[in-house]
């Protein structure tokens, strides 16, 4: 009973919804791809159903990780600005999660991808 209450709980916070969501196709030119490890209280928390959420909202693309190191690693793919505000909400929290550390370096962009997963 307490065990499926808490899968409520996460569910009604961090997922949207059950389905997975794409995003528009945007002008290939303007986009970048970031690569970054967020290092802290970023596993067991929720932390990658956040990301993706987030992600979402600011219209990003990419891929979420757990780390057998207690890191959570990501590849965030969109418009600069999108990917700032990304950023920016990730080092903010939610009040679950907590980043000490957020290294983020450019890498190539990925064509044709329209979503963000998580990976297990």
């Amino acid at each position: 009973m307490m065990i499926s209450f808490i899968k409520n709980m996460w569910r009604t916070m961090f997922v949207v919804d059950n389905k997975v969501e794409g995003v528009d196709p945007m002008d290939m030119t303007n986009k970048i791809r970031k690569a970054a490890r967020a290092i802290g209280r970023v596993q067991g928390v929720g932390f990658r159903f956040f990301v993706q959420t987030e992600a979402k909202k600011c219209r990003i693309t990419g891929w979420v990780k757990n780390e057998s190191d207690g890191s959570v690693t990501m590849e965030l793919q969109g418009e600069p600005t999108d990917i700032n505000e990304l950023e920016a909400r990730i080092k903010r929290g939610n009040g679950f999660c907590k980043v000490n550390q957020f290294d983020v370096s450019d890498i190539a962009v990925v064509r044709g991808e329209d979503q963000f997963n998580i990976h297990y």
